[in-house]
Formats: C-alpha cells, sequence, structure tokens
C-alpha cells in the first residue's frame, strides 16, 4: 500500500466513531493470551487502538494497558467507552512514551496503516529487550459456504484484503520488520464469532475503510446488494446469528 492510499484509506475512521465502538469486533481471548504468554511483563500498549476494541479485552485480562490513537473522533470514543483507561493522542511513528516503557505492543486491526520503516525502531525504542510486537486481524472464516458467497457479494472494498485467512496469509507472509530490532514472525489463528443480525452486518461492513471512502451511490448500492444476500440466506435471514470469524495473529520478539 502506498502512502497516499494509506493516508488516503485510514483517514475515514474518525467520521464514524460511533458506529466503529457499535459495530466492530472484539479480539478472540485466546489470542490476546497467546501473545501475553512470552511476554517478559504486563504493561501493554495498544497502539492504533481506534475505539478500544482490543484495549478493552486487555482491561479485561488484568494488564497494565494504554491505548494511543491518532484519530481525534475515535480517541474520543475511546475515552468515553473506557474512562479508566490511559488514552494518549499519537501514532506509530511517533509514540508519546518514554524508552523501554511497556513489555508489549499490540495492534488490532491496525499494524497494515503504520509506516514501518518510521514505526518499526519507534515500536522497538518504547518496547523493552526480550518485548513482544505483536498484530491481530479479526477476518471472516470464508471457509464456511455462506460466508464465502458474502465475500464474493461485498467486493474487495468490504471484504477486501487481510479479511479472509487466504489473504491474510498472504499479506501477513509480505510484511516486512526491522531485522536490527525483531526476530522472526510467527503466525496463529484463533477461532471466533461475532452474534450479528443482516442488518447489523451491514452496519459492522460500512466501517470498513474502503467502503468510508466509496462514492455514495456505489456505497448504497453495494450495502442493498449484501442485505439482498443476508435475506436469501437461511442461515442469515431471519433473527441473529455468528457470523464465523478467525482472529489471525503475528507475535515477534524484540532482539
Amino acid at each position: 500500500m502506498g502512502e497516499g492510499e494509506r493516508v488516503g484509506l485510514g483517514s475515514g475512521f474518525g467520521q464514524v466513531a460511533g458506529a466503529y465502538a457499535e459495530h466492530r469486533p472484539d479480539y478472540a481471548r485466546a489470542a490476546v493470551g497467546w501473545v501475553l504468554e512470552v511476554a517478559p511483563g504486563s504493561r501493554v500498549l495498544d497502539l492504533g487502538a481506534g475505539t478500544g476494541k482490543l484495549t478493552a479485552t486487555l482491561v479485561e485480562m488484568g494488564v497494565d494497558v494504554v491505548a494511543v490513537e491518532p484519530d481525534p473522533g475515535m480517541l474520543r470514543e475511546l475515552r468515553r467507552g473506557l474512562p479508566g483507561v490511559r488514552a494518549l493522542a499519537g501514532g506509530a511513528e511517533g509514540i508519546p512514551l518514554a524508552d523501554g516503557a511497556v513489555d508489549v505492543v499490540v495492534a488490532g486491526n491496525a499494524m497494515h496503516w503504520f509506516d514501518m520503516a518510521v514505526a518499526g525502531p519507534e515500536i522497538a525504542r518504547v518496547l523493552v529487550p526480550g518485548g513482544v510486537l505483536a498484530g491481530l486481524w479479526n477476518v471472516v472464516d470464508d471457509r464456511v459456504e455462506w460466508v464465502d458467497g458474502l465475500a464474493r457479494v461485498s467486493g474487495s472494498a468490504a471484504i477486501g484484503p487481510r479479511d479472509t485467512p487466504g489473504s491474510w496469509r498472504v499479506e501477513a507472509a509480505g510484511m516486512h520488520f526491522p531485522e536490527a530490532w525483531f526476530g522472526p514472525a510467527e503466525q496463529a489463528e484463533f477461532a471466533h464469532g461475532q452474534r450479528r443480525t443482516a442488518d447489523s452486518l451491514v452496519a459492522t461492513l460500512a466501517t470498513r475503510a474502503g467502503m468510508l471512502v466509496m462514492p455514495d451511490d456505489e456505497r448504497d448500492a453495494t450495502l442493498t446488494r449484501i442485505h439482498a444476500y443476508l435475506a436469501s440466506r437461511p442461515e442469515t435471514a431471519r433473527g441473529e446469528f455468528t457470523l464465523p470469524m478467525l482472529t489471525s495473529v503475528l507475535r515477534l520478539r524484540r532482539v
């Protein structure tokens, strides 16, 4: 992803911060546990924390967490929803913490927005030696037949790179981290799911970055097409259902 595309796609989340907080899923606790199990301590930075979806899980797991988020709208929503969490303005390329301040840096559906040539050394700076860097992504499980159909109907703006297990593995394999600071990356996947209705799943997909920058008429047509598909499927046509998902994780150690 080029710098201009990265900035353009990432700039729209603040305008839908309330919808993001309401509709985006949390993260599989087993995935978060896998990250924390090799950490040298319990001080955790949630970097690119958004509205606090991953932050909330970390709080529930009893670690000492600080959240850093660059978008003012997302940061306001995080502070509203998690008033007891230390939440700071900042980004991966300029982290407002001291050297060696944390044992773990996590990023929930955010690491692909980082300029890693700058962010990598900055993340290494705030981590203790032996500390853990981990990216977590929620992906829809298109090995399930109706989810595969949903991905095809939705198009890449709603379900695109990193949003299904196979595409996430390809994207993850292509991510580069400064070898001077980090060891080899490990990958793992953990079963997850989100309770949705047809309406709330459409609302969830409407918060995807590609959808936010789409022209209004094209976005409306895409969301109408997705809703029609969900209405046509016995799994999703009536009431609540579970959207099959995985939380996919990259885990690295600071050298």
